[in-house]
Order: structure tokens, then sequence, then C-alpha cells
């Protein structure tokens, strides 16, 4: 029977992608996540509807049987840090290049629809132009972005050498409810919300005025949904950001304002491997898969700083 999968599934993103799923219509969604880094209780609200299968997605044989016949599979299952790849560069590599391979194998055998496949701006670099559209010549920085580059590589030869149609989409700085910061790596906005609530100050890495194209996770999700369903555009790449900028020192003043504080951020000095600005050209997203981000950041930050409130 013809259904839906989320590979990481019960991570942030990919939570939020299966609940505007079943909101869309669609009966029941196949969540494929390790719990490693995702959570089931992101899952809590719509467990009645989410068949959950705790299996790596670089094991074919266990990814076979539940991407077999599916007529879309979003593959989110990774290990999504930039520093991280670094620090520790093998783990990262064997998941994000290895299972995602192993993904596309499986949903070609079985005769899947179509797989969008959560590529990274990170792919980009630093470029002297912003902001960046899909014709840039790619420069990644970091292990994590070579292997999320690779995946759009792989999407596309799974695309024109086996007739798998795949759509690829760059996030850049998704944030949103249930994102985690308990960890060195978790996203900033989440480190601010963890900050803001204790009244503590946050640690900058450089001198904060580093920009980012910060996208609400809903936003992102409605884009996943209509890459998976628009004619086409098989074997492309498209952005999946909001079209703005922002420094890390603009949203910690946006936070304090949103909640009438004034909490120094403390600096220390700048990771390697971290790109200085980023900024997505939405055209292509907006002329040809539709999307149209509903979320201004103020909004969303306001959203986010309220479900962490009452998580």
């Amino acid at each position: 029977m013809s259904h839906a999968v989320v590979t990481g599934g019960a991570g942030f993103i990919g939570s939020a992608l299966v609940r505007a799923l079943l909101a869309e219509g669609e009966p029941r969604v196949a969540v494929i996540d390790t719990l490693l880094s995702g959570k089931e209780s992101n899952l809590d609200e719509v467990s009645g509807r989410v068949d959950l299968h705790r299996v790596d997605i670089r094991d074919y044989a266990a990814v076979a049987p539940v991407v077999k016949g599916a007529s879309r599979v979003f593959h989110l299952a990774a290990i999504p840090s930039v520093p991280k790849s670094i620090a520790d560069p093998l783990p990262s590599h064997d998941v994000n290049i290895n299972g995602t391979f192993e993904v596309f194998r499986a949903c070609a055998d079985g005769k899947v629809g179509r797989v969008v496949y959560a590529a990274s701006s990170s792919a980009y670099g630093d470029t002297e132009v912003l902001p960046k559209a899909e014709a840039m010549r790619p420069d990644p920085l970091s292990p994590y972005a070579a292997q999320k580059l690779m995946g759009e590589h792989y999407a596309r030869v799974f695309s024109s050498c086996f007739g798998l149609e795949t759509v690829a989409l760059r996030y850049f700085n998704v944030y949103g409810p249930r994102q985690d910061p308990s960890s060195p790596y978790s996203g900033i906005i989440s480190i601010f919300m963890k900050c803001l609530i204790e009244g503590t100050s946050p640690t900058l890495f450089g001198d904060g005025n580093q920009s980012r194209d910060f996208t609400f996770v809903e936003d992102v999700a409605a884009l996943c949904i209509k890459a998976s369903r628009t004619p086409g555009v098989s074997g492309r790449m498209f952005n999946a950001g909001n079209g703005n900028r922002y420094t890390l020192n603009q949203v910690w003043e946006t936070l304090q304002k949103i909640e009438g504080v004034s909490i120094p951020a403390l600096y220390g000095p700048p990771r390697a491997g971290d790109v200085r600005d980023s900024q997505a050209d939405t055209r292509a997203a907006v002329s040809e898969l539709g999307h149209a981000p509903k979320f201004s950041l103020e909004e969303g930050l306001r959203r986010t700083l309220a479900w962490y409130r009452t998580s």
C-alpha cells in the first residue's frame, strides 16, 4: 500500500514534517529513526498515526521493507553538525554518506514514487555574493558540508541512472519547537531559548555578527511536502530558506526585547568550519515549488519560546 516515510522522523525537523503530513491528510506515516538523537516524545501527540521503526539507515535489509512501495520518502536522518564532523568525522561520514546511499538504493529497489533529500546550505561555503543561488559552485568547508553535498550527487545519480525521482532541498538554519539545546553542537536558537529562560548569558563563537537565514521549521516542512508533489523537478536541488539574513547578535537582541530583559552575550573564539554569512536565494523554490514562508523571525521566535516555556 502506498504510504509516506520520514527517516529521522523523531527529530525536531522530522517530527514537524510528520505532523504536517498527517495534517495534510496522510492516514499514517512510517518513521525510521534510531532515537540516538531523535526523541519518541516528539511524536507523542500523533503516536496513534505513526509507525515507528527503530532502524539504522545504514542497514539496507531493515530499511528496504519500510520504504517499499512508498509514494514518497523524506530522507532527513543524519548526524547534522559541522563541529561534530570536524571533531570526529568517521561517524558522520558513515551515516551521512553510506546511510544515504543505502536509503536511495532501498528506495530505487522498492519503486518509491519520490525521495525528498534534506541537503544543507553549508555546501555553499563562504561566498562573496549573497544571497546564495543554486547555480553557485559549492565550496564545502567541513566534512559535514562535503557529506551532505555528496548526498545531493547521489540524489541526481539515482534520478538519472536508476529512474528514482529525487528532489534535494538545501536547508539553511532551521529553528523551532523541539530542537534540543542540551548539546554543545545544538542549533544556536535552541541554546538562546535555554539561556533566556534560565536568565544566563549565551556564548557566541566569534563577534556575533555572522549572519544566517533563520527559517522556521513549519515553513521547511511545508516546502518538503510541496517538493514531494511538484511534477517535472526530479534530479533538481532547491534552496529551503526564508530569503532573509540576521546576525546572531540581532537574534539575541530580539529575544531580549520579547522578554523585556537585558542579558549580555559572552563571546568566544570562532569555530572551524563555520560559514560567516548565509542567505538563501529562494526565487527558484518560490516559482517552481510554490514556496511561501509564513513566519517572520519574530513570530517564529515567539512560537518557539512559548513551546520551550511549556515543555
